[in-house]
């Protein structure tokens, strides 16, 4: 078997960054070579350090492991003089990985990112994210650099990094979610009230195919199969799902919802994206991982969003799917109505429009809908693939579940899809969106 870790392009060392205009290393070795006189320029450049500043010496560069993209570095500075907020702490993101054909073809995913970065350092910007020390991207070869703050999990009051799909080790999840949401909110908020920078417009353009669910490209007879798939995991690997997910007339239920939605994936796509006032810049993939959280002097949970890449202008659907996607399932079930007001309401109170709680809903439900049908409904054979053994699991807490990855992310994310098509405010969305455009829809 061939190895999968391959050479796919030519290994180039620097880029010219497209704003910058500055010379970039592209991978580690080059950063090494590039050394203090490439951070001080770029440092200066990007006005995070003065002019008369300078990085004196590098005293830590090392291998940063995970990630789905390009290498990472934990790096570590001294400067010639200490300045107000100057942090020695910090993280290098490289978007390419020459090494690996699969991490490398996701290189583009940093363009946003980096142009992001400039917008995250304006004054009032309105909430955490890592302080940006440089960011740039040359669009031509894939290649770009980003360097932040290093985030202190685990010090200086900050709670150690919590993991994708783990909620069921925090005691109570849902001022996590709470803080997750209102960061969210505040930010889009920010961008409707027009309070991020002048060219934001221009920097993020609203691009209404891109700005909502994965598009459905199966034909009936696949998509059919899906739902087949679905059905069958359900019979044969019962105790990976909640019993009210397993019952034979849900999928029935599912095929029929599953099929409409297909049938009129244009019109459930444009009224996704019909609405101003439910679109704006936000981080599509506010997983918990993605965050870190401390409390205030009255205990109270705050949160700063990182990882920005694909950063864009999204439907509100897609940024709330993207945040309670990987959550505990008790925010599908026991609290969703309460995380959607409240998105409405701080949405509203720092300088969004007016929404309507139960019309967010609608909204959300309808990005489920068309992401379910699109790539989430064919998870199991994932998992299928990922823990072969599966059939000898005894839950979705089973060690070979939660020591894959993949595997528990996946499960999790199929289940929280399955939690929210059940419910009956999910069925009623469905009649009435549709409905509208129609008339009354027949089951």
């Amino acid at each position: 078997m061939s190895d999968p870790k391959i050479l796919t392009t030519e290994v180039i060392d620097y880029a010219c960054g497209d704003d910058t205009g500055i010379l970039m290393p592209a991978h580690e070795a080059a950063f090494r070579a590039a050394g203090e006189a490439f951070l001080t320029e770029a440092f200066r450049a990007f006005g995070s350090i003065s002019r008369m500043n300078s990085v004196a010496r590098i005293t830590r560069l090392d291998p940063c492991p995970g990630g789905s993209t390009g290498h990472k570095l934990f790096l570590s500075v001294e400067y010639a003089f200490d300045e107000p907020g100057l942090q020695r702490d910090l993280f290098v993101k490289f978007s390419r990985d020459f090494d690996d054909s699969r991490r490398d073809h996701a290189r583009h995913e940093m363009e946003s990112e980096a142009r992001f970065a400039p917008v995250s350092r304006a004054s009032g910007f309105p909430i955490r994210v890592p302080a940006a020390y440089f960011g740039d991207f040359e669009h031509a070869s894939g290649t770009g650099l980003l360097i932040t703050e290093r985030v202190a999990f685990g010090k200086d009051g900050i709670e150690a990094q919590h993991e994708k799909c783990c909620d069921h080790e925090i005691d109570d999840p849902l001022p996590y979610y709470q803080a997750l949401i209102t960061a969210l909110a505040r930010l889009a908020a920010a961008h409707k009230a027009g309070q991020l920078v002048d060219d934001i417009e221009e920097r993020f353009p609203l691009n209404p195919a891109r700005a909502g669910p994965d598009p459905i490209t199966y034909d009936e007879a696949a998509l059919r199969k899906v739902v087949e798939g679905a059905r069958q995991f359900a019979q044969d690997l019962p105790q990976l799902l909640p019993p009210d997910l397993r019952a034979p007339e849900f999928y029935d239920r599912l095929l029929a919802d599953a099929l409409m939605i297909r049938e009129h994936r244009d019109l459930l796509a444009q009224y996704l994206v019909g609405s101003q006032d439910f679109i704006a810049l936000c981080h599509w993939n506010a997983h918990i991982d993605n965050a870190w959280f401390w409390r205030d002097r009255q205990a109270a949970l705050h949160c700063g969003l990182m990882d920005w890449g694909r950063v864009s202008q999204i439907t509100f659907g897609a940024a709330l799917w993207g945040c309670l996607s990987a959550a505990h399932l008790d925010m599908g079930t026991r609290h969703l109505d309460a995380l959607i007001t409240l998105f409405a309401e701080e949405y509203r109170l720092h300088g969004g429009p007016a929404i309507d709680a139960d019309g967010l809903k609608q909204h959300f439900f309808v990005h489920v809908g068309m992401m379910g049908v699109a790539r989430v409904l064919a998870l199991p054979k994932v998992i299928r693939l990922r823990v072969p053994d599966a059939l000898q699991a005894s839950g979705p807490l089973d060690p070979m579940i939660l020591n894959d990855e993949a595997a528990r992310t996946v499960l999790h994310i199929y289940t929280m899809l399955l939690t929210l098509w059940s419910r009956p405010d999910f069925q009623n969305t469905l009649d009435r969106v549709l409905g509208a455009a129609n008339g009354p829809t027949v089951r």
